[in-house]
């Protein structure tokens, strides 16, 4: 499986391990299927940090911003981006008119595919996937499969942009704009660039480089970069801040003018008028 699939296990992995918590933020019981082969040794080889928290409260948030848009109407049309083991199509409550898109690798949707249905599991809501390679053209494929640009959209791009240039992530933000109709908005995560400079951080970002995933962009000031690819912040949280796992971060939240700190970025954003 492609490396960046791994980390797809990876991720279900903790989301398995944050399952079995008393206190869990998330109940995802499809999550220990879909964690092998590698799941549970990369949680090992990338243990440290405060990423397990993070993964979780990351979960939630992004969680709490497709509940809260679906409960007031604000959109019927959600689109997951890299959308990896998750299984957000089986274990959110989900309105009947709602469509669901995941998109990624098709070899991993395909053992996705599988590994589900032999577990018997059924989604929710009408779910579309889309095979495809996001550093590829993928918007026409995503519109033969369904996608309406004249419906407000929810994209939600988890683990993501880590892993591209600040000119990628730039461009997919201002695509997903020319995309969406008035009304849509977007839910992500972005690093802060102090983590990526950090000597603290380096063990850890090397391990990642060594296994052919990367991570590349993070930036300081998330606000100025999402308005210049067309999007509004809405609400801007840190790990262990109110609505982003407080009580659950292991470490301080550091005041927003103290420079250099180790930041993980928590996104809500609304479609910029144009």
């Amino acid at each position: 499986m492609h490396a960046v699939s791994y980390t797809a296990q990876w991720m279900a992995a903790a989301r398995a391990l944050e399952s079995e918590r008393e206190d869990a933020l998330f109940a995802d019981p499809l999550a220990g299927a879909l964690a092998e082969p590698r799941g549970s040794e990369m949680i090992e080889r990338y243990a440290g940090g405060g990423l397990l928290p993070f993964i979780s409260i990351r979960t939630r948030f992004l969680d709490d911003a497709i509940g809260d848009l679906l409960a007031d109407g604000a959109v019927r049309q959600v689109v997951l981006l890299a959308a990896g083991m998750d299984t957000r199509a089986y274990r959110l409550a989900w309105p009947e008119d709602v469509d669901l898109y995941e998109v990624d690798h098709g070899p991993l949707l395909a053992e996705k595919r599988r590994r589900l249905a032999e577990l018997g599991a059924r989604p929710a809501v009408r779910r579309h996937e889309l095979p495809a390679d996001l550093t590829q053209p993928w918007l026409p494929a995503l519109e033969e499969a369904g996608f309406d640009r004249s419906r407000p959209t929810l994209w939600i791009a988890e683990a993501l942009t880590f892993f591209l240039t600040e000119e990628q992530a730039a461009a997919l933000l201002r695509l997903l704009a020319s995309a969406s109709a008035p009304g849509s908005h977007v839910a992500l995560d972005i690093l802060g660039a102090g983590l990526l400079r950090n000597p603290f951080s380096r063990p850890f970002l090397d391990r990642l480089a060594a296994d052919g995933t990367p991570w590349i962009f993070g930036t300081d000031t998330p606000e100025t970069f999402l308005a210049a690819n067309g999007w509004e912040v809405l609400s801007l949280r840190e790990p262990g801040q109110p609505g982003a796992g407080e009580g659950r971060w292991p470490y301080q939240v550091q005041p927003r003018d103290r420079p250099h700190a180790n930041r993980l970025w928590l996104i809500r954003a609304r479609l910029a008028a144009r």
